[in-house]
């Protein structure tokens, strides 16, 4: 029996501890981590090719990500200036008033609660990003399992808690828990949790975001539910690159068998290229072929969504997958008018899994009536020559409103870790535009401002501190120093 007091208790008591210790100890515990994970490259990657259906080569890739991802905030910790120190200095002799000694800062929200992710057993679970950029927030982690690979989960946990033990730190701050939805909803209501983070489906992320909004404290709720990262595309470009656009679109929609967020599920094409980028699609779906899904329960969904659209007579179908083994995942396009697309919004939906919609339209009024019309997402993609860029800076206004990161080029799969990516987007690819679950910038979903005035300067915070001991980047009376 799971008793979450105690253990948000426990939690509680670690944060008290942790949120004082210093930058430098807390990256040094994340590149203790980030060792120790490697270390055990040989026991994480086959539980989890074994329990994700994933290849060997796809988890030693994930797997370096997440310790690369780990470096990227232990990297950041060490700077220091993420907490966006700001000092404004007494003035006593100002008239009429004196002006007050007010320092501002970035500090820890406490226990936060992390919801792992079916689709990435590594990088968007246990030690994913959502946990590690808590952590080097300052926060404590009670982490909930998802039921679809459990043993590399208690894994990843057991790498945790040796580098939890190695830098001498209370060991509850990181929880691992399993267990279904009671547990879930347990998390989420218990009034120690600060806030929580959740990657997976509309329907789980809004019934989470929900649930927190009806508490006494409402708390911040960072949920990736999804998105269908349009791609469009403009004549020009498509007459100069009709194949080797194919080729990419469909090597997009295609990768991991189409279990990626960011996996371009609509695709807008012009009317005068229409059959020949058809055409050169259907070719490179030759190409490919079925292979396993995550699980079967995600299988059945993919496929149970494709049953749905084959109903729709507004859709014809360049590729119909093919459902009779239920684990592997069959790729499917289907092509609908953009005045047919535009009617329903149920075109927008995603489905989780290698099929996209190939929506075509005839003019620029139905092009911006499709941008008027598209549901916020993590990415979208414009195909485009430059000269066809320079007659569309009004529908690019209008995109830069429906999405959080906007590509030129390339495709919307392969999301870089660094400093200055977002992957997050108005809603419904996410409950909070404002913040992001890949990238530095995401360490700021789990603090919160907190303003010192007239605090005697030994108690000071040493971001705060006069000499500035850390040496980082701060803002002094409206300039930047450091």
């Amino acid at each position: 029996m799971i008793n979450l007091d105690s253990i948000f208790s426990a939690s509680k008591e670690a944060f008290l501890f942790y949120k004082n210790v210093s930058g430098k100890e807390k990256s040094e515990f994340l590149e203790k981590l980030a060792q120790i994970l490697e270390e055990n490259r040989s026991s994480i990657v086959p539980l989890a090719v074994k329990e994700s259906n994933l290849p060997e080569g796809r988890i030693n890739g994930e797997l370096g990500r997440t310790t690369g991802q780990i470096k990227l905030f232990s990297n950041l910790l060490k700077e220091g200036s993420w907490v966006e120190a700001t000092i404004d200095p007494a003035d006593p002799a100002r008239a009429p008033l004196p002006k007050a000694d007010i320092r501002r800062m970035l500090t820890p929200l406490g226990p936060v609660v992390v919801f792992g992710a079916s689709n990435f057993p590594l990088a968007f679970s246990t030690a994913g990003g959502d946990t590690i950029s808590a952590l080097a927030a300052g926060c404590p982690v009670i982490y909930k399992a998802h039921p679809a690979h459990p043993e590399t989960s208690r894994k990843v946990a057991d790498c945790i808690h040796q580098a939890i033990l190695k830098a001498g730190f209370p060991s509850a701050i990181f929880t691992h828990l399993e267990g279904g939805i009671e547990i879930g909803q347990g998390l989420v209501k218990h009034p120690t949790a600060k806030a929580l983070a959740f990657t997976g489906s509309h329907a789980g992320g809004k019934a989470l975001f929900d649930l927190a909004n009806q508490r006494e404290e409402p708390i911040p709720v960072y949920a990736e539910m999804g998105s269908v990262n349009p791609i469009f595309t403009f004549a020009h470009k498509l007459e100069k690159e009709l194949l080797p656009l194919a080729k990419a679109f469909i090597g997009s929609l295609t990768l991991g068998v189409g279990q990626f967020c960011t996996n371009p599920g609509l695709i807008f094409v012009p009317e005068s290229q229409a059959k020949a980028f058809e055409n050169a699609i259907a070719a490179e779906l030759n190409d490919i072929a079925s292979a396993p899904m995550l699980h079967p329960g995600i299988a059945q969904a993919y496929y149970d969504s494709i049953q749905y659209l084959q109903s729709r007579e507004e859709l014809r179908w360049v590729k119909v997958a093919d459902s009779k083994h239920l684990l592997n995942g069959s790729t499917a396009l289907a092509e609908i008018s953009a005045s047919d697309w535009l009617k329903d919004t149920v075109f927008q939906k995603e489905v989780f899994g290698a099929f996209a919609m190939m929506v075509v339209y005839k003019n620029q009024d139905e092009l911006l009536a499709i941008a008027e019309k598209l549901h916020g997402q993590l990415t979208i993609t414009i195909w485009a020559e430059a000269e066809e860029l320079k007659t569309q800076l009004y529908l690019i206004n209008l995109l830069e409103e429906k999405c959080g990161r906007l590509l030129f080029k390339g495709v919307p799969t392969g999301v870089e870790v660094g400093y200055a990516m977002q992957h997050g987007g108005p809603y419904p690819s996410t409950t909070d535009s404002r913040s992001t679950s890949v990238g530095a910038f995401g360490i700021k979903r789990f603090t919160r401002p907190i303003a010192f005035q007239d605090m005697p300067f030994e108690l000071l915070p040493d971001a705060l501190k006069d000499d500035n001991p850390l040496g980082i980047t701060r803002l002094m009376n409206g300039k930047f120093e450091g």
